[in-house]
């Protein structure tokens, strides 16, 4: 966040003064029911396939696959923290990112419709792509830094924005991009999955739906897969919604319920792995052998102008590049406390080689970290020790 934000309040990115309660009560109360004496605080998962259901179908609880009572808890819970007193908002649950992902890109387009994707996003994006196309849908894509997607809206009936983007950390500017696209009658959508909904709203910043793996950070401990679509334009959810009943493409219960449980967390996490990784960053950028560092949280990285215009936390994730795929292998196989994985976003630091999947445009050397809940000194430490071994 810029020096002037405030990380504890609904002040926007630039300052100003909170309204209402701060966040980390609103994430420790999001989407709990009202109290009843001898009940939980926090309901268990409801595992109903079906609920009892005499004379018309009325109701809100009537088949598994339509409704749940803890998908309910948990829709209103990450509704209170991607837009924060609105009413006009819905959210929807999904098994997984690439679910919600999917559910706004086939419910929203048709075939002749025009797409704007990023080309430099989450590694299926090529995949969805493909699939788009089969469907009789032209794909357009740009990249993230510096507003390019501006150059491909004309025509286009979605645009999809990742900022920051995974794996680059590159960010656009979501408002001027929002308006471009409405004025032109696309609708926006916005990866938020990176930042979280303490680090940015894109609701508030202008788009029609923010879309999250919720498997990343949102839940923060590796153990669910979660995605998840918030949206302020009734008709659009609707088809939203209806894409889920169609596919199927539910959370299972305890899914659902295990990521209402890690939202109480989230405040307290975000804050100390993004603070954590603000100290990494900084320990990195003096490593001659390190190139290419981006944290937007960095005050010469190139996004932090508009990251700190737009965002009030800057994620967990830095990335840089090393100078071979040797030597970043050695120096990954030399940490002690980050582990070889992908994903992002828990409480324990992980970390690869990006190249290794093949899908990226990135170096051979490059490699993405997720810093972790580990002690800041501890982990710095640890990745400069492991540089100093694998040198030469």
């Amino acid at each position: 966040m810029s020096d002037s934000a405030t990380n504890d309040g609904d002040g926007a990115a630039t300052g100003g003064p909170a309204s209402g309660p701060g966040e980390g009560t609103r994430a420790v109360r999001a989407g709990l029911p009202e109290p009843v004496k001898h009940e939980p605080t926090l309901p268990g998962p409801v595992f109903a396939a079906h609920f009892h259901l005499p004379g018309d179908p009325t109701g809100p609880y009537t088949y598994g696959r339509d409704e749940n009572p803890t998908w309910t808890h948990l829709e209103r819970a990450i509704g209170e923290l991607e837009a924060p007193g609105r009413t006009d908002v819905e959210t929807l649950v999904f098994a997984s990112g690439m679910a919600a992902i999917s559910s706004v890109l086939f419910s929203q387009l048709r075939a002749g419709d025009t797409a704007v994707l990023p080309d430099d996003g989450y590694q299926a994006l090529p995949l969805v792509r493909a699939q788009l196309e089969a469907y009789g849908i032209e794909v357009r894509t740009a990249p993230t830094g510096r507003d390019a997607q501006l150059d491909v809206l004309d025509g286009a009936k979605l645009l999809w924005i990742e900022t920051p983007s995974n794996p680059g950390l590159d960010v656009c500017d979501v408002r001027r991009l929002a308006e471009a696209a409405h004025a032109r009658g696309a609708l926006v959508a916005v990866d938020n999955t990176l930042a979280t909904p303490l680090g940015q709203r894109p609701l508030e910043l202008g788009a029609d739906f923010s879309v999250a793996s919720g498997t990343k950070q949102l839940t923060g401990h590796g153990d669910v897969l979660l995605g998840y679509v918030a949206g302020r334009d009734a008709e659009a959810m609707t088809a939203v919604r209806r894409w889920r009943k169609i596919v199927g493409a539910i959370p299972g219960p305890m899914e659902a319920w295990l990521a209402h449980r890690s939202i109480a967390t989230l405040q307290l996490r975000v804050d100390r792995q993004d603070a954590t990784a603000l100290k990494v960053a900084e320990a990195l950028r003096g490593r001659p052998e390190v190139t290419g560092l981006r944290y937007p949280g960095l005050t010469e990285d190139p996004s932090h102008k508009i990251a700190s215009q737009q965002m009030r936390r800057y994620g967990s994730v830095v990335s840089f590049t090393l100078p071979s795929r040797a030597r970043a292998d050695r120096f990954l196989d030399a940490l002690h406390l980050v582990e070889g994985a992908t994903s992002f976003g828990g409480v324990r630091s992980t970390a690869e080689r990006r190249g290794r999947w093949g899908g990226d445009a990135v170096p051979e050397g490059f490699i993405r970290l997720s810093v972790g809940a580990e002690d800041p000194d501890d982990l710095v430490a640890d990745l400069l020790r492991a540089l100093d071994e694998t040198a030469g």
